[in-house]
Formats: C-alpha cells, sequence, structure tokens
C-alpha cells in the first residue's frame, strides 16, 4: 500500500512538473520504443499511463464491493450463488472483452459510416509495437492500459443483473446471459457512444462522461428483463397485497460493499478523464464525492419521512444513485451542481425501490433503482446542469437514453426468454426454499448456521449434494 501510494505521489508530481509541457507539440514519429523512452515527454506519458493503471486497479475493486453488497442484502442461504456468480462475472467479462468485446466497443468506424455496427475482429492484439506502447497510440496511455482499463468496466453490467435475480435464477442459466450480454450487447451500445459511433456523430452528440447510461442502464435494463421474467421470490408479495419484507443477512457486509464501491468510484470516474490531468481528475473526484454523499443523505431523509424510520438499506442505496447519477457529467459540473445531482438522485432512489415493489418487481439489492433509474436520471442532468446544459444537449440526451434502452430491454428480455424455453430460468421451489448454496453448490457460506432434519426431504438432498452422510442421532446417555 506505501509503493502504491507513493507510485501515485510520484505521478502527480511527475504531471504538475510537466504539465506545461502537456501537448504542445505534435506527438514526433519513434523508430522504436527507446527513441521514445529518451524523448523530453516520456516521464509525462509515463505519469498519465500510471494513473490509469492505478484507476483500473480501483474499478476491479468495485467488484469486490458488489460481491459484499449482493451478498450482505440477501439471505445467507444464498450467499456461496451469490459469490460464485460475481466470480464468474469479473473472469468471463475480461475474456469475453479480450476476444471481442474490445474490437466490438471500439472498432475504428469511418467517417462515412453509420456508426450503428462495426468489428474490427477476434482477440487483442498488437499491429505496432511501438505506437501501441508509446503516445502514437494515445497521448495518455499504452494500448494496454487502455484494454485493461476498458476491460475492468465491461463485466460491471452483468454484476448489476445478478443482484435484480438473486435469489431465485439457475446458475447455468446466469452464466449463459451473463456470458452473451457481457459479449455482444454491452460492446455494441458502447461503441455508439465511446466508439465513436452514431451517437458520438450527432450534430450535437451524446454525452456519458464515464457511463451512467452506457454502463449503468444498461445493466439497469438487463436487471429489469430478468426480474420479469423471473417472477419475484417466494413469499415476497402476499395474495391480499401485502410486502412481506425479506430481511437482509448481513447489513455490515452491505456497508462494507458500499464504501468499497465508493472507493473504487475513484478510478471510475476519476480514470475516465482518459489522463493524469491534474485539473481534471482532481475536479472529477471531487464532484463525484459530494454527489455521493448528497445521494446518501437525500436517500436517508427521504425514507425517513416516507417510512418512519432511518433506513440504513436506503441510506447505502442513496450513496449509490448519488454515485451513479453524477458519472455522466462528472467533469462537466461545478460542486453546488454535483450536490443538486446527488440530493435529487438519494430522494429518486427511495420512491423508485417503493415503486417497484407496489408493481410486484421483486429486486432484493435494488438494483433498478439504482442503476437504470438513476442512470437515466444522471444522463438528463448533463442537459440541465454544468457546461453542457442546453435544449439541444437535453435532446441528445433523451436520444441517447431511448435508443440504448430500446436496444438493451430487448436484447435481454429475448435472451433471456430463449433460456427459459430452452435451460430454464428458475430454480425448484425446494431449492429456492432450502437455498440456492445447497440445491446449486452443494455448499454452505456458514457451516454451523444452517442446519437439516435428517430425515426431511430437502434434509436428504441436501446431504447428496454436500456428498456426506447423515449425522446419526445420538440416545438421551450418548447426548
Amino acid at each position: 500500500m506505501k509503493r502504491l501510494f507513493a507510485l501515485g505521489s510520484l505521478a502527480t508530481l511527475g504531471i504538475g512538473l510537466l504539465a506545461p509541457l502537456a501537448f504542445a507539440e505534435d506527438a514526433p514519429q519513434y523508430k522504436d520504443y527507446a527513441e521514445f523512452a529518451a524523448s523530453q515527454g516520456f516521464a509525462l506519458f509515463t505519469a498519465h499511463n500510471l494513473w490509469m493503471m492505478i484507476a483500473a486497479a480501483l474499478v476491479f475493486i468495485m467488484h469486490l464491493g458488489f460481491a459484499s453488497l449482493e451478498s450482505g442484502l440477501t439471505q445467507s442461504k444464498n450467499t456461496v450463488n451469490i459469490l460464485f456468480k460475481n466470480t464468474f462475472v469479473i473472469c468471463i467479462g475480461l475474456m469475453t472483452y479480450a476476444l471481442c468485446g474490445f474490437n466490438l466497443m471500439y472498432p475504428g468506424f469511418a467517417e462515412d459510416s453509420a456508426g450503428w455496427l462495426a468489428f474490427a475482429g477476434f482477440g487483442v492484439e498488437v499491429t505496432d509495437e511501438v505506437a501501441s506502447q508509446t503516445s502514437l497510440y494515445s497521448e495518455g496511455y499504452t494500448y494496454w492500459t487502455d484494454f485493461l482499463f476498458q476491460a475492468m468496466f465491461a463485466a460491471t453490467a452483468a454484476t448489476i443483473v445478478s443482484g435484480a435475480v438473486a435469489e431465485r435464477i439457475k446458475l447455468s442459466s446466469f452464466m449463459v446471459f451473463a456470458t452473451i450480454f457481457v459479449a455482444v450487447s454491452y460492446p455494441i451500445t458502447g461503441s455508439w457512444k465511446w466508439g465513436a459511433g452514431w451517437l458520438d456523430m450527432m450534430e450535437t452528440p451524446f454525452y456519458d462522461f464515464a457511463g451512467s447510461t452506457i454502463v449503468h442502464s444498461v445493466g439497469g435494463w438487463g436487471a429489469l428483463a430478468g426480474a420479469m421474467l423471473l417472477g419475484p421470490r417466494m413469499g415476497k408479495y402476499m395474495a391480499d397485497g401485502r410486502i412481506r419484507p425479506i430481511l437482509p443477512s448481513n447489513m455490515p457486509l452491505a456497508a462494507i460493499g458500499v464504501f468499497l464501491l465508493w472507493l473504487g468510484w475513484f478510478g471510475f470516474n476519476g480514470g475516465s478523464v482518459l489522463s493524469g490531468d491534474p485539473n481534471l481528475v482532481s475536479l472529477t473526484l471531487v464532484t463525484t464525492c459530494i454527489a455521493a454523499a448528497a445521494g446518501g443523505l437525500g436517500a436517508m431523509f427521504t425514507s425517513w419521512i416516507i417510512l418512519q424510520k432511518p433506513d440504513l438499506s436506503m441510506a447505502l442505496n442513496g450513496i449509490l444513485a448519488g454515485l451513479v447519477g453524477i458519472t455522466a457529467g462528472a467533469d462537466q459540473m461545478a460542486a453546488m451542481s454535483a450536490t443538486l445531482i446527488g440530493l435529487i438522485a438519494g430522494a429518486i432512489v427511495v420512491g423508485s425501490v417503493l415503486f417497484f415493489d407496489k408493481i410486484k418487481i421483486d429486486d432484493p439489492v435494488g438494483a433498478i433503482s439504482v442503476h437504470l433509474v438513476c442512470g437515466i436520471w444522471g444522463t438528463l442532468a448533463v442537459g440541465i446542469f454544468g457546461n453542457l446544459a442546453g435544449g439541444a444537449q437535453l435532446v441528445s440526451q433523451i436520444i441517447g437514453i431511448v435508443a440504448i434502452g430500446i436496444f438493451t430491454f430487448a436484447f435481454a428480455f429475448i435472451l433471456f426468454s430463449i433460456i427459459k424455453a430452452t435451460m430454464g430460468l428458475r430454480v425448484s421451489p425446494d431449492e429456492e426454499s432450502e437455498g440456492l448454496d445447497v440445491g446449486e453448490h452443494g455448499n454452505v457460506a456458514y457451516g454451523s448456521s444452517q442446519m437439516f432434519s435428517p430425515g426431511s426431504t430437502l434434509g436428504m438432498a441436501s446431504q447428496r449434494a454436500m456428498r456426506t452422510e447423515p449425522v446419526p442421532r445420538l440416545s438421551t446417555e450418548e447426548a
């Protein structure tokens, strides 16, 4: 950790000292890497590239945050299943992004192309070693740093879906969905803006700095499709219309998850500057933090007024709502604008959670409300607040939200429907009742906390799944 801070400090110092030289002249052509290393701009390039790699590491930490939050807000009998899904998502996300996602998202659209779909080929390959490792590729980072940073984003969309369908989806079905969703759907819509596609070609380009729509709403639309097709967890909604709360298993773990996510957002938004520019990075981190804090406060007091009690889960989701809300325009906002965006996001997420419960769409962790609803709000906010505010920008934001929303929801709904018709989407009632840890994994997260009667149907099933013999009953004397 000390080494990490030292590297970060050196990077900041290097950027500050060399900033006046930044991009003062066109990058020269280098015959080899050694020539670039001896050039005047090498130290500045190294500092930018170092910050991008640190940012990538911070975004990676977010996956631990998602895993902790999701397992904390759900029942303990499903913890192994949730952790397995989160482990799978980051692994498959990296592999599919290397196989096809990166070149599908950044295909190099021609200026005269329609900008809807293109593909630069399978695999992560370098055709020009000198360009890929120097400022000829980018003024702030190498080809490999670019891939690594973008790859950290790729799995996030599927992780968002995981939370909304938790506690009742078949593991194999989720794995198939996550693989195709991350490999195909996320890169296509991402290419429309970040890959210089049609949304970026508009007269007033759609703007999404770090992914309120491109990452978070995409995950949210997939989550909504999955939750709708799966239906609610058993016993969640009563026949008379009442809602039966299914209590979280571990609120301390959920809180740890949110603070890990907040930490990771320093890289998520700060790294999206795509350089170590001291002014833009520091502004982005300030607006990000202010929106998160305001979101937490907005959710705290809104839920307190509506529910008559201060609700910790709402406060935690309020922080995430503020973070999602600021992500589209973190580099364009003043501190006051960031505060308003966060406060409104915090209030919105409370109302959204209650609304989805009202219409009986069961989302155990509030992922749809945080990522979809507040992602839409944050994207709209770019046209209302900050440097880009104006009618033309607001129209472009709406076009982007609608286009990406229609494509993603349709893709996810069709994919989930195919999986439902072929593999099945939901576990059996017995498995859901006993818990997916035993039914899907033959394991439990907390060894001594779950006991089953040796003679019961579910108990026998769990013993077979766990490959253990029934524990013999003790006589009174033996006991």
